[in-house]
Parts: C-alpha cells; structure tokens; sequence
C-alpha cells in the first residue's frame, strides 16, 4: 500500500503509517498511491482524481467535506470519508474563545492599553444570562453549548437532523432560532440547502443586534449581507475562522476591511493534541478499510 500525505498532519503520523507500506508526501512519487491523505488545502476535484489512477481511499483529515468531489470518488468506486470524531474540542474551543472574547473587548484593551491608552470607561459585557443559537447541533456544537452553559448562557439551535438534545431547546426553524439571540454561532456543512443561510433575509429576523461566530463553511454566510449589516448597526460583531474564498484576498473579501469584524486564518483544528487525535483516527480509518468494515 503507497499512501500519500498531501497536506499538514502531525509530524509523527508517517512513521506510525509505515506499518501499512510507503508513505511520501512528495507528489511526484505517488502517483500510484492507494491512499491519498488531506485536510482543509487539497481540493480533490474530477481532475486532481484522475491524477492519481490507482487510488481507492481519500481521508479528510477534519470534518467537512465539501473539498472532495464525492458524486464523482463514488463514480470511480473510491471510498471519501473523514475523521469526524477527532476535531470537535479544537474547534469548539476557538468558537467559544471568539464568543468570550468580543464581549470582553480583549483585543480592543490590548491595543489601546499598548498605546498607553487606559479606556476604563469602555464598559465590558457579561455571557451570563445571554441566549446563544446554534445553526446545526452536531458534535462541534454540542461542545460549545457545554461551555456556553457553564457560564450561565441559554442555549437553542436548529438542526433539520437532530430531534432531541438536552439543555437546548430545538427550533422548528432557523428564523425561529435566531429571533431572540445575543450569538449565533454557525456549525453547518456547506450544501445548496445551506449556501448563504445566513443573509440579510435571516439577520433581518434578528430582534437584537447579535455576534456572530462561524467556525463551519464560509460559503454558508453571505459575506457582502453581513458587512452591509455592520455597516447599518444591525449586527454588533461578526467573527469567522472559514471564507467564501480561501485564503481571503484584500479586495475582493468585505470581512478583511470591515470594522467590528474579528478573523481568523482557519485555524479550527489546528492544535497540536487535535493533529494527535486525526492521525489517531486515519490509522483506525485505514485499519477498518483494510478488514473491508468500510467500503
């Protein structure tokens, strides 16, 4: 078994990964590879496919997987899978550090404070007491929903899937949901159903001015909407870790120039416990493979 590592996984995965065969990240050699490893980087489309004519199994190091073509890997009999289980704390941590942070002002006091600025009189504002909505209720937002509870936060979301969870209530739909919330905060994969869900139509629904945290697909928010938004004092902070366009380019992305907008470089599943936990669950993935448990 050739097995090629195309994008950045922990630095001890490929050792661990020998006891299957080769493993090579260098692209030139693996044309031939039976396993083809990426994350958030390689886009497996038609063509990237059709470069690689021996593979059977493409793992997506995280949980989305809208950078695979998969009508097309089922076309071609080639398994597409993910290692879903790994990534839900690193993610829910960075979702909840963006909701705990924009009330607290951090970056502002940071900078003003460096400047040799003291802004006491910027008054900071508490999560206690606060409804937070959760735009699709898997295991990522789950995660941030137990810590949205532990510090006193109320907690609803909409999810067409999920039809019981505990201590949240469940909306039948997503202009119910954010109705009345202080932070909506987006865990949805990107599908045509879910293609700019969030648009000025949804925060026009909005009975408060809101934060937004995405740390799901930027395709599902409406960019332009949300800094127009901004722009008209509907929204009062919006924070993503994903694009529409990846990386985002200064000029063509609004977010990168917009004020009261805090971003980040899709960094969700980047910490070193979580790159432990995906090479974890590519070996179990492999594993399952090779005994035909998956096909």
């Amino acid at each position: 078994m050739l097995i090629y590592i195309s994008d950045a996984f922990d630095a001890s995965l490929p050792e661990k990964l020998s006891v299957f065969g080769e493993v090579t990240n260098e692209e030139a050699k693996a044309k031939m590879a039976d396993v083809i490893l990426i994350r958030s980087k390689t886009k497996c489309t038609k063509e990237y496919i059709d470069a690689f004519p021996n593979v059977k199994l493409i793992i997506r190091g995280g949980v989305g997987m809208d950078n695979i073509d998969r009508e097309y890997c089922k076309e071609k009999g080639i398994v597409a899978t993910n290692t879903p289980k790994s990534s839900s704390i690193a993610v829910a941590e960075l979702a909840f550090a963006l909701m705990l942070s924009t009330p607290n002002n951090l970056c502002f006091y940071d900078n003003t404070t460096k400047k040799g600025e003291w802004q006491k009189k910027v008054k900071r504002t508490e999560l206690n007491g606060k409804t937070v909505a959760f735009l699709g209720f898997g295991n990522i937002a789950r995660q941030v929903a137990t810590r949205a509870i532990a510090f006193g936060m109320k907690v609803q979301a909409y999810d067409k899937y999920v039809t019981s969870a505990e201590n949240c209530e469940l909306k039948a739909t997503v202009e119910e949901a954010v109705k009345d919330a202080d932070y909506i905060s987006l865990h949805l994969p990107y599908t045509p159903e879910t293609d700019k869900i969030l648009n000025a139509h949804l925060i026009e629904c909005c009975e408060k001015k809101p934060v937004i945290i995405n740390t799901g697909r930027g395709k599902c928010v409406d960019e332009d909407a949300v800094v127009q938004a901004l722009k008209d004092g509907k929204l009062a902070w919006f924070c993503s870790d994903v694009y529409s366009e990846e990386p985002p380019q200064l000029g063509k992305n609004p977010l990168l120039a917009a004020e009261r907008v805090t971003l980040t470089p899709h960094v969700g599943a980047n910490t070193n416990e979580n790159l432990l936990r995906i090479g974890a669950e590519v070996i179990e993935t492999i594993e399952k493979y090779k005994k035909e448990e998956i096909i």
